[in-house]
């Protein structure tokens, strides 16, 4: 109820519900501190795989792909995809996976 006090009128509340509980989680199972793993985000409540992976590669510095709809978009401009970038084939799955490559292939 507080966090959503302090979230009122924004129509937030379901991401302040899952930003609560997965600051819980973090407290009661990591002692507070964040994992540094994609896979270990990616178990806390409200977190996903964008979310995941910009906070591995910006906070900790792990060399992994963040994948967004400006980021679908020049992949499929670069490769002759004519998927709608917004395609679950695309940003779900195909998107990451070519970002992947990317990022395989550079010295992050």
């Amino acid at each position: 109820d507080q966090v959503n006090a302090h979230w009122a009128g924004l129509g937030f509340y379901r991401r302040a519900r899952l930003l609560h509980q997965g600051a819980q989680l973090v407290v009661r199972e990591y002692q507070g501190e964040l994992p540094k793993t994609v896979d270990g985000l990616l178990k806390i409540t409200g977190i996903g795989p964008y979310t995941a992976s910009a906070i591995a590669s910006i906070a900790f510095h792990v060399c992994v792909p963040v994948v967004d709809g400006n980021v679908c978009r020049v992949l499929s401009r670069l490769t002759g995809i004519a998927n709608h970038i917004k395609a679950p084939a695309l940003k779900d799955k195909h998107g990451w996976e070519l970002a992947n490559l990317l990022v395989q292939g550079s010295d992050c």
